[in-house]
């Protein structure tokens, strides 16, 4: 008989309870790390999370980090793109892996800042973000300009102090972040704000500034959210972010690029003093153009030597004169000449009679030539009379009726028009050429009721001959 083996003294664990010791074991030990990688397989959770992988050649890292530190991510975690990110480790019991509770992430150096940079860019580019027809033309002299920057830095100042130094304008200032996780989310709203307003507080112009800082430090002014806002902005926009060297993509869509805030400020107003100077340079130069043009006018008049205005008026006043001097005479001429022609239109009783007897005389010939053209106008007229009742009678449906046919009514005189309505009717009149007579369908005879006029006199038919009527003529048979 085999021996049996002696009863082991370890406790047995339940799965729950070593994946719980393993929990435990490696948030103790692996409380704070920092691991760099690729980050592979981005995908953002309809929670808020975010779920990827951080991996190199060898090793794949589960990672996960909550909406909270999500929402304050300095750039987009984009797949392929080298990060730094700081947390802790933990187990996730369910199915005994271990993964990173991610805190914060950052780009793995400006390396990885510039490549993801160029990779907007291309994308940026590739929309037509940057097309020059999409450039709005700047103000020349603008009344209100719109700044979106910090209130409290240098750079606010001097472009206040520029402004003021160069043509002095009314400036609204939209306080924003120009730097960290919601500097980019403030520098949208400002852009968008300063466009929604209306009246007279809407800006000309706007100015985006910030100082110079490192690549990190500018990377809000290359997140897409800033760069859309500011190419949908209906007013004009400078960008003017870091110093002369510093690009982000706000620059290749605003409708134009300072090398400083202080250049914004130069860029967007005139020198006062340069337009004064300048306007009265223009107004010399008009008064003297104006000079010369007269001196010019006046020598040419001279060289056309022309008369007097004295000469001119003279033989005109000496016509006056003499037209004066003849008036008298011309107006008694005409006096006399109408009073001549007055007279032989006198009338007299002797040319009344005799107008009156040739009136007369016209009038009688006029009756004599009109008698016979009556007369054969009325005899004409009789004719076409005539002519026309013998066709009246010859369409008329009585005339029908004469040749054998019949019309067939209804007790209330409406026309019957087939055999399936006679069938229904208790009676039916029939008219023929000499009378009516009433009928049944059953074929017995009824005594006709007295005569009525139908309602409605039934139309002549269309043509003459033996044709049937058509129409309103009822059943004719």
């Amino acid at each position: 008989m085999p021996s049996e083996s002696p009863p082991s003294n370890d406790a047995a664990l339940s799965v729950s309870d070593l994946a719980a010791s393993l929990k435990r074991t490696v948030e103790t030990n692996y409380d704070h790390v920092v691991v760099r990688g690729e980050l592979g397989r981005v995908t953002i959770a309809r929670s808020g999370h975010m779920y990827c992988d951080l991996k190199d050649d060898r090793a794949v890292l589960n990672t996960v980090m909550w909406k909270g530190q999500v929402s304050r991510l300095p750039f987009k975690p984009e797949e392929g793109l080298e990060v730094i990110a700081t947390g802790r480790l933990s187990i996730y019991e369910g199915r005994s892996n271990y993964q990173m509770i991610a805190a914060s992430m950052r780009p793995a150096g400006a390396g990885a800042l510039m490549a993801l940079l160029e990779e907007r860019k291309k994308k940026f580019a590739a929309e037509g973000l940057f097309a020059p027809e999409h450039k709005k033309a700047l103000p020349y002299l603008p009344r209100t300009i719109g700044v979106v920057t910090s209130p409290t830095g240098a750079v606010i100042r001097d472009i206040l102090h520029r402004i003021r130094d160069r043509f002095p304008v009314r400036v609204i200032v939209w306080p924003a972040l120009v730097q960290g996780d919601s500097a980019a989310g403030q520098i949208t709203a400002g852009i968008e704000g300063f466009n929604a307003m209306t009246g007279e507080d809407r800006p000309d112009v706007l100015i985006v500034a910030r100082g110079g800082g490192s690549i990190e430090d500018l990377w809000p002014f290359n997140e897409e959210a800033v760069v859309r806002a500011a190419f949908n902005s209906e007013i004009p926009l400078i960008s003017a972010v870091g110093h002369e060297t510093d690009t982000t993509l706000i620059d290749y869509v605003s409708d134009a690029r300072a090398p400083t805030p202080t250049g914004a400020a130069e860029i967007a107003v005139p020198v006062r003093s340069e337009l004064l100077l300048m306007t009265g340079e223009h107004g010399e130069r008009l008064k003297r153009a104006l000079a010369r043009r007269t001196g010019q006018s006046r020598d040419k008049l001279a060289a056309a030597r022309l008369p007097r205005p004295e000469t001119l008026l003279q033989a005109k006043r000496q016509r006056l004169d003499y037209a004066s001097a003849s008036l008298p005479r011309a107006a008694l001429a005409l006096v006399q000449t109408a009073r001549v022609r007055l007279s032989r239109m006198a009338i007299s009783p002797a040319s009344l009679k005799s107008d009156i007897r040739a009136s007369k005389q016209r009038l009688r010939d006029t009756a004599v030539r009109a008698r016979p053209a009556l007369t054969r106008l009325i005899e004409r007229r009789r004719t076409a009379l005539a002519s026309q009742g013998k066709l009246l009678e010859t369409l008329s449906y009585q005339s029908t009726l004469k040749r054998g046919y019949a019309l067939v009514r209804d007790t209330d005189g409406n026309l019957i028009r087939s055999a399936g309505t006679a069938a229904a009717s208790p009676a039916f009149r029939v008219s023929f050429g000499d009378g009516d007579v009433m009928a049944r369908p059953d074929g017995a005879s009824t005594p006709p009721p007295p005569t009525a006029a139908p309602k409605t006199q039934p139309k002549p038919a269309p043509q003459t001959g033996e044709a049937k009527p058509k129409g309103d003529q009822g059943s004719l048979f």
